[in-house]
């Protein structure tokens, strides 16, 4: 069992990562690192719990993934010259690191697959970051997911190769899981929307990773390809909110493990930290790479940014290019290291992105390709702009439509969404709530409201921070889950609408306008 003091490290330095500001997974990160210096070691069920953890987020990544994007070149394209060129710039650094440090012992093979382990980006630190936000719906989480995917596909593809395991004939068979998608949806309908409901995405993820292994296909590409199948259903964006938290709480032990595994030689541990800073250079090439593929310059960036890092799988490859004997078994050490210098410095990064773009929006603006600016919304005569097409703006955008007719517009940025509202004729564009872009097109002399229906108190400040600053004067109302967030936004002169207080008077409302009157008399 794991001893209970692991649990408690990494309590203690998750909430001081989270006082600095900082990812609580740097804490975690930094946990693995106190318990190696005070001589605990993880067990086994730390390790099985890793493994958990990165099979339910491929996963729930699988669950959210809309295979057609995959084929565009904006992410097929970008991730295949990016790793070219990233492979081509760390097998420099390595080759200049074996000519300085000697005693390092790089051989060329060990350095093509340190450089190759370099070449990836986390996808666990992406949908972490992507996720305290309120951002996992945006274009450019889409964007550095699929960006994501592709490195994982040619993660997944080197360890096949490189072990000389080959899949077995049955692995055919694999095929036959298409057919299945209808009945698999059926299943989770019918387990309702309790514990049956997530105990049946548990065994949809674990079954499909023990099958891929049976067929000798690594057991995680198995839960991606399963999740994809389901992908694009309602059912199946509810089963990964149901996961959400099981995930999080098995990458603990993820993120633990890698500090555990301890320290490399000092001068190793140099060039871990040159190596870990080195990942900055990474978001330089992302953006002018995506924007020649016509990305919008704001989603360029935002996307770039988060993939600011290394990856997880990075310490897969060497682990098995350390048993293999291509490299020395302190690279995994020094991987390790790597990877936490890179997430310290992404963190921040990722948290300044949305203010470096508004303080630079000018100047990123000449890497917009004419093809974008052809794609403009249109947002003309809007008088109410209602932020977030689900549920509640659905609701919200009918009632205001009574009185505006189509001077109301709905924003939202899932296609899916965007599709079946304009299937109903609604006035729906595709735009990000906070993207300053979007706001400078739009005639806030003529918008009487802004109505946020976007249920994340983050995105729902950042929105208000920004329409404040363009000089938007009209009236702005927003959905709160908590008193406390009501109470910021109403500092702020913001009318708050609390879903869960103001709910119960509502439905009494609707109970009084469908009950007969009757006279109450007592005896």
């Amino acid at each position: 069992m794991i001893d209970p003091l692991i649990i408690v490290v990494a309590l203690l330095c998750g909430m001081v990562s989270r006082t600095l500001g900082l990812p609580a997974l740097i804490g975690y990160l930094a946990a693995g690192f106190v318990l190696h210096e005070i001589g605990i070691n993880g067990g086994e069920t730390l390790s099985h719990l890793s493994e958990l953890g990165i099979t339910l987020l491929l996963f729930t990544i699988g669950l959210k993934l809309q295979p057609k994007e995959l084929l565009k070149p904006r992410i097929w394209g970008t991730t295949l010259i990016h790793l070219a060129a990233m492979q081509v710039l760390f097998l420099a650094v390595l080759y200049l690191a074996s000519i300085a440090l000697p005693s390092i012992g790089l051989t060329l093979s060990g350095m093509l697959v340190i450089a190759f382990a370099l070449t990836f980006s986390s996808t666990v630190f992406v949908i972490q970051v992507m996720q305290e936000r309120g951002e996992m719906a945006s274009r450019h989480a889409n964007l550095a997911i699929g960006v994501l995917i592709i490195q994982d596909l040619a993660a997944v593809l080197f360890l096949a190769f490189s072990t000389g395991k080959v899949p077995e004939p049955t692995a055919l068979l694999l095929l036959a899981l298409w057919p299945l998608r209808k009945p698999l949806l059926r299943l989770l309908a019918m387990a309702g929307h309790g514990e049956l409901f997530t105990l049946c995405g548990l065994a949809l993820a674990l079954g499909s990773m023990e099958l891929f292994e049976l067929v000798g296909i690594k057991g995680d590409l198995g839960a991606l390809v399963v999740g994809a199948a389901l992908a694009g259903h309602q059912k199946a964006k509810e089963l990964s909110r149901n996961l959400l938290q099981f995930k999080d709480l098995f990458l603990v032990g993820f993120f633990l493990s890698i500090g555990l595994v301890g320290w490399p030689s000092s001068q190793i541990i140099v060039l871990s930290v040159i190596l870990g800073v080195l990942a900055l250079v990474k978001p330089l090439l992302y953006f002018p790479l995506f924007t020649l593929f016509h990305t919008p310059p704001r989603t360029a960036l935002l996307a770039s940014a988060t993939l600011a890092n290394f990856s997880e799988f990075g310490l897969i490859v060497i682990a098995l290019a350390a048993s293999s004997g291509w490299v020395d078994s302190q690279w995994s050490a020094a991987m390790s290291l790597v990877i936490a210098v890179s997430f310290l410095l992404a963190s921040p990064l990722n948290k300044g992105s949305h203010n470096f773009y508004r303080n630079f929006r000018t100047q990123l603006q000449r890497f917009e390709s004419d093809q974008v600016k052809a794609s403009y919304p249109d947002t003309s005569d809007a008088r109410v702009i209602v932020l977030g097409m689900g549920n509640i703006g659905t609701g919200a955008y009918e009632s205001m439509a009574i009185k505006y007719g189509r001077e109301v517009l709905g924003v939202d940025d899932n296609d899916l969404k965007l599709a079946r509202h304009k299937s109903m004729h609604r006035r729906v564009v595709a735009a990000d709530a906070s993207d300053p872009d979007f706001w400078h097109r739009v005639d806030l002399s003529q918008v009487e409201l802004v109505m946020l229906a976007l249920t994340n108190h983050q995105e729902n400040m950042l929105v208000v921070k920004l329409l404040e600053q363009i000089g938007y004067s009209g009236k702005t109302v927003a959905v709160v889950r908590f008193r406390e967030e009501a109470e910021e936004l109403e500092k702020m002169g913001i009318s708050a609408f609390n879903l869960y207080a103001q709910a119960g008077a509502g439905f009494a409302a609707h109970a009084s306008e469908t009950t007969p009157t009757t006279a109450w008399t007592s005896d």
